[in-house]
């Protein structure tokens, strides 16, 4: 199969961004000035050009992961976000010796706080919205869209851009299917930072979550969503917790 590209700019030690439905310049553009420092290695998920679509045109984490696995040779800092933290997190679980670090940033890991009727909210509003794309009810579709940092979003339809990124993601794999050996990342001591942004209780307590089972730093970093990288207090907090890592 193909493999998919990735674009690096910078020097010093390599950060593998792995971004989730929005492409890697809108998920990880903040971040630029770290290319003084570091690597900074843009991972394009299957359906993102220049990488080549999913080979049966649907979103996959398992797929994602299968991919990541021979990134991790170089033994990179791996970041991720969104739904890319679950292919990113599969792959780490699988060769934990070849992972630096982890940053996983609001990861949709649904059965971390489960019973928590806001992350059951998020859940139940991911499974209609990527089951029916933009054919599902508009309430609850823009209430998923403005969760995942898609903004102004006013009456009428949806604009060209927000509709296409909708549609690639109609009927990827469902987060609430992901299991990543999180024991595996913990029992090795890889490093690991979990973010969120303080603009959704279920993410929040999501996080929360995460950050227990990896035995993981905690950041919250308010100002930019679902966009946490771009964040105000995201690019120096990350990068004094990477320059910590042995």
């Amino acid at each position: 199969m193909e493999p998919i590209s990735v674009l690096r700019e910078g020097q010093g030690e390599e950060l593998l961004l792995v971004h989730g439905g929005a492409g890697p310049r809108a998920t990880w553009g903040a971040l630029e000035p770290l290319a003084a420092r570091w690597t900074l290695a843009h991972v394009y998920r299957r359906g993102y050009p220049p990488s080549p679509p999913p080979p049966d045109g649907r979103q996959d984490f398992e797929r994602d992961a299968l991919d990541i696995e021979p990134l991790l040779e170089s033994r990179p800092h791996l970041i991720a976000h969104s739904y890319g933290t679950l292919g990113a997190l599969i792959a780490a679980g699988r060769r934990p010796d070849s992972v630096r670090s982890l940053t996983m940033i609001e990861p949709p890991l649904f059965y971390l706080a489960s019973g928590d009727p806001e992350v059951e909210r998020l859940e139940a509003l991911s499974v209609v919205v990527l089951n029916e794309g933009v054919d599902a009810e508009p309430a609850a579709l823009r209430e998923f869209l403005q969760m995942a940092g898609v903004a102004d979003l006013g009456p009428g339809p949806l604009p060209e851009a927000v509709a296409a990124g909708v549609s690639r993601g109609h009927r990827m794999r469902q987060p609430n299917e992901a299991r990543p050996r999180l024991e595996a990342l913990r029992e090795a001591g890889v490093p690991a930072l979990v973010a969120s942004g303080d603009h959704s209780p279920g993410l929040e307590a999501i996080c929360d979550g995460l950050a227990e089972a990896l035995a993981a730093e905690r950041l919250v970093a308010p100002g930019a969503g679902h966009f946490v990288a771009a964040a105000p207090d995201f690019p120096g907090a990350s990068e004094r917790f990477l320059g910590a890592v042995d």
